[in-house]
């Protein structure tokens, strides 16, 4: 009897100190950043549990200091601002492979969510973001075709919307291949530093 319970004992030791462990891995796990505009600054957390791959990809794009001296090359006023990918003269450059598109994760592209940009292919997003300035349920999950597969929201503004609101009031001009939505006068990402 006496050996049981020291096993029962030993066991939820081991337990608590495994979960403990789990825990303070979670804990450790960057979730804030702060990306430095020409316009101002945003607060944008990050969501680890529900975007983990996403959120690995855009956090070695900043850890790299890729995005500093990009700008935000597509701006709709009340829709949305996108960038993270080409430079001021719109030259583009060599990105990392892409990710596995998360979509599925139930986050939804709601006003002041952080998104991957992508191309026809579902799982093309690479460096490219978009921040949503109104609710787009069109770009939410639907189905598995490439039309229907979504855009993976991987966090959220949690300070500086009215920076993103006036990114997205910036007039806008066309550009050759980007149509209408290049701003007239330059927007840039200076910096993206992870906070927390």
């Amino acid at each position: 009897m006496p050996v049981k319970y020291l096993n029962i004992k030993s066991l939820s030791c081991f337990l608590a100190c495994f979960f403990l462990f789990i825990s303070v891995l979670q804990a450790a796990e960057p979730t804030r950043v702060r990306m430095h505009t020409s316009l101002g600054n945003m607060e944008i957390e990050l969501n680890v549990e529900k975007s983990p791959r996403t959120v690995k990809n855009f956090l070695n794009y900043v850890n790299s200091r890729y995005y500093e001296g990009l700008i935000f090359h597509r701006v709709i006023s009340g829709w949305l601002i996108q960038g993270g990918g080409y430079d001021e003269e719109l030259s583009i450059f060599e990105t990392d492979k892409p990710v596995r598109n998360e979509a599925t994760n139930g986050l939804k592209n709601v006003r002041g969510t952080i998104a991957m940009a992508r191309h026809w292919d579902p799982n093309s997003a690479d460096s490219q973001f978009f921040i949503n300035l109104k609710d787009n349920a069109s770009f939410d999950h639907q189905s598995r075709s490439p039309r229907g597969y979504g855009y993976a929201v991987f966090g959220k503004i949690i300070s500086g919307m009215d920076v993103a609101d006036a990114i997205g009031n910036a007039e806008t001009h066309v550009v050759e291949e980007f149509d209408k939505d290049v701003p007239v006068e330059t927007i840039f990402i200076k910096k993206v530093e992870v906070i927390d």
